[in-house]
């Protein structure tokens, strides 16, 4: 970790990369990964985990080509529709976000490492966070990089002393947060006064109604696909426009909201719900927050 200064994930105390802390906990590498999830929450996530790993390779993520991952994010199979998304999503915040100057960047729920990849090829500074890391779709199959560090970590909870970031990323992973309000307001303390949080890909309802249906249909879908629903973490799963309002007030931040093109095809999406009589689909854009003074 060179470059980065750590704090113990357990008792938050100053801490150094292969020592063990005052309270017994050891911040230390293992198979090229930091690991800061302390046992306990190692145990509390463990459901989830495997859930989610069991759906994502059922789903047929990843690859054994390292080839594949290099490209990212554009690639070809079952998945490629979704790539498509993720790849106009990113040439819109390279192009119109991202600054130009080498910036140190926190890539939250980086998974593959795909982002991190990109992002230090521009010269930038990322840290890829997860707690997934499997060697297809987390951070093990990131190690298929070599250009960034890897940390298993949550995103409540992060190994870092304050104001070290200039910018926060959520990669298509806010959405998987049980309290946005705690774990955007961990963030921000990672960040400093002039940093930029950003979140990508995660799901957007004008009203809250609108996601409650869609969780209520997903549920029902995993059940069926996997036998299982799906909620054994109380993940949120979306976000909507009030909640923006009201994390903007608790939190000190200013949203300004960016709408890639994702085509005709999806921007047709919400006529096509209202003449078939189905909920409206949700939004996907780039929210950006702004950190005001407190």
């Amino acid at each position: 970790m060179k470059g980065l200064r750590l704090i113990c994930p357990e008792c938050r105390r100053p801490a150094q990369e292969g020592e063990t802390c005052e309270c017994g906990f050891r911040l230390a590498q293992g198979g090229g990964i930091l690991r800061a999830l302390p046992e306990t929450r190692r145990r509390h996530f463990s459901k989830f985990i495997d859930d989610y790993k069991t759906i994502r390779h059922a789903e047929g993520r990843g690859s054994a080509d390292a080839d594949y991952y290099r490209a990212l994010p554009l690639a070809n199979g079952p998945h490629a529709s979704q790539w498509q998304i993720r790849a106009k999503t990113f040439r819109y915040f390279q192009s119109r976000l991202l600054p130009a100057e080498a910036r140190w960047v926190l890539d939250l729920g980086s998974g593959n490492g795909w982002l991190s990849h990109k992002l230090s090829e521009l010269g930038h500074h990322p840290v890829g966070v997860d707690i997934f890391t499997d060697s297809l779709d987390g951070l093990e199959a990131a190690l298929r990089y070599s250009d960034f560090p890897l940390v298993e970590a949550e995103f409540d909870c992060l190994p870092f002393e304050d104001a070290q970031f200039d910018l926060a990323i959520f990669n298509a992973s806010l959405h998987y947060s049980n309290d946005y309000r705690r774990t955007l307001a961990e963030v921000r303390r990672c960040l400093r006064k002039t940093g930029r949080i950003f979140i990508l890909d995660s799901p957007l309802y004008k009203v809250r109604e609108h996601g409650e249906m869609m969780q209520a249909e997903r549920r029902v879908q995993f059940q069926q696909s996997y036998g299982f629903p799906s909620d054994s973490l109380a993940s949120l799963e979306f976000l909507y426009e009030k909640q923006l309002s009201e994390l903007a007030a608790a939190l000190g931040l200013r949203w300004r909201i960016h709408q890639p093109w994702y085509g005709l095809a999806w921007h047709l999406r919400p006529l096509r719900a209202r003449l078939a009589r189905r909920r409206p689909p949700s939004r996907f854009c780039i929210l950006e927050a702004e950190l005001l003074a407190a």
